[in-house]
């Protein structure tokens, strides 16, 4: 739990710094170690979010809603991932 705890908090110093995918490592090296807290795998899907990783960031927050159906950030993330693709078939020619 202790090398948990210090991945889990490398990976939030990593998004207050705007390095998303240093933190997305960290989260899931802590994924390894714990597969049933939820707080890395929605802090995971904001990572996600900012690198425009939409499907990973969907599949992060459903991991998450099986754990917990009512974990709000995870609705909340999962839904700007459905928009982001949305978005981005919009946006692909030939679609």
């Amino acid at each position: 739990t202790e090398k948990f705890k210090r991945l889990k908090n490398e990976g939030n110093d990593f998004v207050k710094m705007g390095e998303y995918e240093e933190a997305a490592n960290k989260y899931s090296e802590c994924m390894k170690l714990n597969t049933e807290e939820c707080t890395v795998y929605t802090n995971r899907a904001l990572c996600y979010l900012k690198l425009y990783k939409y499907e990973e960031a969907k599949q992060d927050c459903d991991h998450v809603l099986q754990i917990e159906d009512s974990n709000i950030k995870a609705f909340y993330r999962r839904a700007l991932a459905y928009k982001g693709l949305q978005v981005r078939k919009k946006n692909m020619p030939g679609i």
